[in-house]
């Protein structure tokens, strides 16, 4: 048993990364110890030559918060430059959620009230996730329930991510005004075809070992919950030719027409999903998968802070928390309101450099 093994034991585990073999034990052994709020947003444990982080906000699914980020980058680094630690896990509390994203809601406040959270918050989560994509030991992110936007950003850069038939993945920021941040602009033009762009602009959910036969997880166990159909093919398998077709097009307004082309019931439904999404965060996320595509993780979190700050300036994204997560009406009036109204002009004013508010590495 994972937490049972000896330091010698878990050492060679770690060292000769046979750990995926037995990474089912390692689920169910981390999930054995119940953690409440009162012991902290984030805990910080070593077991064995093991360094695991547990984000600890199971009622509000994991949710990220400034004061998490702060306390796991120090820690991280210090586990990196240790010689006694062998390998870092993440995973979160409870059984609902891995992390369903950052804490927006109290972003959006703080940027309307013109306090610092707003800048701040996307600095030190980009530096995060960049300490995350280049960490010198084996990072290990157990992606066991809903991973979305923030949660995507702790997890996808690391080395290992492990998705259980539980694991939800989105990025679904396009519907709040936002677009795929943390690094979304790096892995998701990587993924097969045209797949990422597609995830990017219509936030469509991946479920269970879809999220591995996507390449967004690495390895995938069972969680020992449920039964589940092996032998059942990845979900958009038989869509994958639409979709590297239509979404190969440089424009949004050409992936639409190619959408209203194929008429099929596939290609209309994802017509429909991206009509309600922000004109503004569609053209801006097109942009950025397509110039991130060719982008260091470095360069992509740069040019997405740029973005972040624009759109905390913007209107969407305040407009897509209130709709979502305030009065959760889910009808966000977006402005401008038609694709054809956001000029490149508008396009290019979210990807000016910052000066020396730029994020630097």
């Amino acid at each position: 048993m994972f937490l049972a093994m000896g330091r010698q034991d878990l050492c060679g585990l770690a060292s000769r990364f046979s750990l995926f073999k037995r990474t089912s034990i390692i689920l169910q052994h981390l999930r054995m110890s119940k953690h409440t709020e009162a012991a902290g947003e984030v805990l910080l444990e070593r077991k064995g030559c093991a360094g695991v982080i547990t984000l600890n906000r199971p009622k509000l699914l994991n949710a990220l918060t400034q004061n998490m980020i702060r306390q796991i980058y120090p820690q991280l680094k210090k586990w990196e430059q240790d010689p006694d630690t062998f390998l870092i896990i993440i995973k979160g509390a409870g059984e609902k959620a891995f992390c369903a994203g950052g804490d927006i809601k109290v972003i959006s406040e703080a940027s309307k009230a013109k306090q610092r959270l707003a800048q701040d918050f996307f600095r030190e989560e980009y530096i995060l996730n960049n300490a995350i994509g280049s960490c010198q030991k084996p990072y290990v992110a157990l992606i066991d329930g809903i991973t979305m936007g923030g949660g995507v950003g702790v997890s996808v850069h690391g080395q290992f991510r492990v998705a259980t038939e539980r694991t939800l993945f989105a990025m679904p920021e396009t519907g709040i005004g936002l677009f795929p941040d943390v690094g979304g602009g790096y892995f998701l033009p990587r993924l097969q075809g045209k797949l990422g762009y597609f995830l990017a602009l219509t936030g469509f959910r991946l479920k269970g070992r879809d999220v591995y036969r996507a390449g967004i997880a690495t390895h995938f166990v069972d969680s020992g919950k449920s039964k589940i159909d092996r032998d059942k093919s990845f979900i958009l398998v038989e869509h994958m030719d639409k979709i590297n077709s239509c979404f190969s097009a440089n424009t949004v307004e050409q992936i639409i027409q190619n959408l209203q082309q194929d008429g099929s019931p596939f290609a209309l439904e994802q017509l429909k999903v991206i009509n309600k999404m922000s004109p503004t965060s569609l053209k801006i996320t097109l942009r950025q998968l397509m110039e991130g595509s060719s982008k260091t993780l470095q360069e992509v979190l740069t040019m997405e802070y740029r973005l972040s700050q624009a759109c905390m300036e913007g209107h969407d994204f305040h407009e897509g928390v209130r709709a979502v997560l305030i009065d959760k009406d889910q009808s966000p009036k977006w402005k401008p309101a038609d694709l054809q109204e956001v000029t490149k002009e508008d396009v290019n004013n979210y990807f000016k450099p910052l000066g020396s508010n730029d994020l630097e590495f």
